[in-house]
């Protein structure tokens, strides 16, 4: 996809670490090396950790329109790029961009409470006892399932297909599909649903039923709120937050790769 034209030559660079000793010290040679300015000041973020860092890097520049480019020194990098040293404005230069639209969550609890927060990933609503959630599922408007009995649900982005959404066992989407992934959690009923594929277009609406009894709670990412009786999601077409991968290792082949086991 295109971007704004950058020279690399001359970006002003600022580097982000995890905190961990191998982050630290990945930062600190990178930053003798190419300088490291503020990062609200810079050109591009280089983020230096696992995929929960660069989540949180996404978060913090979701308006900015800054492009993230993160190196992985965590234990888990399916969104970061293999860490090195040498060549970064180079492989800055040469890097292929994704643009990724975050969902927009809109939850309202049982005292009233407004909350609303944006998920790159997926929003999920989650039992916070030990029985199954009951939940009303509408889908712009028009009400699909009277009753899911379940531990959860979630919505999917593209991107985030092949985070929790996986793991639960819910579909891959290409990252140029213009479609989210609603997703059951252990689905009790109905037993045999595994979920539907959605236009990104949609307004989702799930009603938390017998919400004293069975409360559930809703999380964006890294945002929770609790005991919830109402959320509505949808996607934030508005808003594009700008990733930068190396060549053969874009985020889009990246998730290609996954449905094949690769």
């Amino acid at each position: 996809m295109p971007r704004k034209a950058l020279n690399f030559d001359r970006a002003k660079i600022a580097f982000l670490s995890s905190g961990s000793p191998e982050a630290d010290q990945a930062a600190a040679a990178l930053a003798a090396r190419y300088g490291n300015g503020p990062p609200d000041e810079a050109d591009v973020v280089v983020a230096l950790g696992g995929d929960g860092l660069m989540l949180q890097t996404l978060h913090r520049f979701m308006s900015s329109g800054k492009p993230i480019y993160g190196m992985n020194r965590g234990s888990v990098g399916f969104l970061m790029n293999e860490f090195q040293t040498d060549n970064l404005r180079e492989r800055l230069a040469a890097a292929r961009t994704s643009i990724v639209h975050p969902l927009i969550m809109r939850a309202r609890t049982e005292g009233g409470e407004e909350v609303t927060a944006r998920a790159i990933n997926e929003v999920s609503l989650l039992r916070q006892s030990y029985q199954a959630a009951k939940m009303r599922i509408s889908i712009d408007g028009t009400e699909r399932m009277r009753e899911l009995v379940a531990d959860g649900v979630l919505v999917a982005t593209p991107a985030g297909s092949t985070a929790y959404n996986l793991s639960v066992n819910g579909p891959i989407v290409p990252l140029g599909a213009p479609l989210v992934a609603l997703t059951p959690i252990s689905a009790f009923r109905p037993r045999r649903w595994r979920g539907a594929l959605l236009p990104d277009t949609a307004k989702v609406a799930i009603d938390i039923l017998e919400p004293e009894k069975r409360p559930v709670n809703a999380v964006a990412d890294h945002f929770e709120t609790k005991n919830v009786v109402r959320v509505e999601i949808a996607m934030d077409h508005e808003t594009g937050l700008v990733l930068l991968h190396d060549p053969g290792h874009s985020l889009d082949e990246r998730i290609l790769r996954e449905q094949f086991g690769n």
